[in-house]
């Protein structure tokens, strides 16, 4: 969203309210978010009633940004910080709020994006790589690296990319993302590594690349996510530090943007944000 059009939404908390309940209700019809029902009245201060249940709710209530006391404006300008790749702790200094509140608030919007990534298997050709991820740390680097969290991606060469937290690099984790990500019959490139071998085994077509003596021979290169790690490992210095149990939802955070790199973030984010929170299995 341009700056402009921003700054026209959060002039006036009505318009910004508007804007909400277009992206959250289906097809422009309030619905109860406790029983769905459609019979809704409208009651003072900006809150409705179910004429079903009696369920009593606001604009925001189920929804991600419903979870904090939050005021819609607040929440406008944290979606905007993060949409520009801010921190936590430079949109609690540019907003006004505490660091916990920012963060918590960041967090949120990274579990909304998660819930609103659509599975579906890769195919035509596809990249396949695993790196490790994390903060500086002393001793070996690459393969067997001490401290870092190991990751394991496949893109799909104009198209999207699949990223996950892997607990190691064995040909078998890997060959087993590979067949949950990716449709059989598919070609995958890949660098040398014996881990990937099992791939022509399992019906796969495998082109390798040797890093040890080229990094691209004609098409058959992985260039396309040597350069996905290389944002990534520049993007987390910037938080001094991610705590092992919130990771995934930064390394999916890097999936979500690179997947929609050519749209509206802004409008894409607040619309996720916005949708009622699924129910726990």
């Amino acid at each position: 969203m341009r700056v402009k059009a921003f700054e026209q939404l959060i002039s006036r908390e009505a318009v910004a309210r508007r804007l909400v309940r277009w992206l959250r209700d289906k097809k422009g019809r309030r619905f109860c978010p406790g029983c769905q029902g459609r019979v809704i009245y409208r009651l003072a201060e900006g809150r409705f009633r179910c004429g079903r249940c009696r369920y009593t709710f606001g604009a925001l209530t189920g929804t991600w940004v419903g979870q904090s006391r939050v005021t819609l404006p607040t929440w406008l300008w944290l979606i905007k910080l993060f949409e520009l790749e801010g921190t936590a702790h430079q949109a609690a200094v540019q907003v006004g709020v505490s660091y916990p509140t920012a963060l918590r608030a960041f967090t949120t919007l990274r579990r909304a994006i998660l819930a609103q990534e659509a599975p579906g298997l890769l195919r035509c050709e596809v990249e396949a790589d695993e790196s490790y991820l994390g903060g500086v740390r002393k001793g070996n680097r690459g393969r067997g690296a001490a401290g870092k969290i190991p990751v394991f991606g496949i893109l799909e060469r104009q198209g999207r990319v699949v990223v996950t937290v892997v607990p190691n690099v064995t040909g078998k984790t890997l060959l087993d993302e590979t067949v949950k990500m990716v449709k059989r019959g598919t070609l995958v490139y890949t660098d040398k590594w014996q881990a990937y071998d099992a791939r022509t085994f399992c019906g796969y077509r495998h082109l390798k690349v040797d890093h040890g003596r080229r990094f691209s021979h004609g098409k058959v290169h992985i260039n396309g996510l040597e350069g996905l790690w290389s944002y990534a490992k520049g993007k987390l210095l910037k938080h001094h530090g991610v705590s092992p149990h919130r990771f995934p939802l930064y390394l999916y955070e890097m999936q979500f943007r690179s997947n929609h790199r050519r749209q509206d973030l802004f409008h894409l984010i607040l619309h996720a944000a916005v949708q009622p929170v699924p129910d726990p299995l």
